[in-house]
């Protein structure tokens, strides 16, 4: 059996392939996504509230976890390595290939969230942020004395809007679409909303950085991109073929 953490496009995707090669799964979505609405119909979907993590993993089996959540793992992620740590359970870590951008001269690296905070709000005074509600409250705390506005794009669900709402955004602040966003899309919100900065998180292809790089570039609005940071003692994958290898070799 293997736990899949997931919650993104790519995420939906892998999960279809693992299906199609006969593995056995068992899921804990995303945050932002209804567990009743994730994954495929053949997938069992876990919800970890009110239950021990460390309960699923003995009565489900499980001999490996795939990270599929991103590079910036959150609490349930983070809970999950250190017990597999501990048991010795292999734990994949899923970091799809960067895309090389060509406009390099307007794009901002850094680390950390209150990092790109205050390096988009150096930078322009409407502040376009494309990571959806992750780590919404510490980005919006960093910047809480900065003359600045912040729009945020998040799935169309209601606990996530609900949640933008409870830190003090106005509707008209928040741009509530389901991805994935074309470069004309991306393109046509930045202008709509009148972006002066765009916020996003290093991810590949399916994660979208490169049309929002690429409609970001076309309209000359500067890129605050938050960096992956390494995942030290995982098992590192970038593609499904990959994916499926390195399981051969762990099961």
């Amino acid at each position: 059996m293997i736990l899949l953490l997931s919650g993104t496009t790519a995420g939906t995707e892998i999960t279809t392939r693992l299906i199609q090669e006969g593995y056995q799964l068992v899921a804990i979505p995303s945050r932002e996504r209804d567990p009743k609405n994730a994954g495929n119909r053949r997938l069992d979907i876990m919800d970890p509230e009110g239950r021990k993590l460390a309960d699923l993993l003995e009565q489900k089996a499980v001999q490996a976890v795939l990270d599929l959540s991103g590079p910036f793992p959150d609490r349930t992620a983070k809970q999950v390595k250190e017990m597999c740590r501990r048991k010795g359970i292999p734990f994949l870590c899923y970091l799809p290939q960067v895309v090389e951008t060509q406009s390099r001269a307007l794009i901002y690296p850094v680390f950390s969230w209150t990092e790109a905070a205050r390096c988009a709000a150096g930078l322009g005074d409407t502040i376009f942020l494309t990571s959806g509600s992750y780590n919404l409250g510490g980005f919006l705390d960093s910047i809480k004395d900065w003359p600045v506005r912040v729009v945020v794009r998040i799935t169309p669900e209601y606990k996530v809007m609900r949640k933008c709402q409870e830190l003090g955004l106005r509707p008209r602040d928040i741009v509530a679409m389901q991805g994935p966003f074309s470069k004309e899309m991306n393109r046509a919100t930045f202008k709509s909303y009148q972006a002066s900065v765009i916020v996003t998180r290093e991810s590949g292809r399916k994660g979208g950085m490169d049309t929002k790089i690429s409609a970001a570039s076309s309209l000359q609005i500067p890129v605050v991109m938050i960096k992956q940071n390494p995942a030290d003692g995982d098992i590192i994958v970038r593609t499904d073929d990959e994916i499926v290898e390195k399981l051969e070799l762990v099961l």
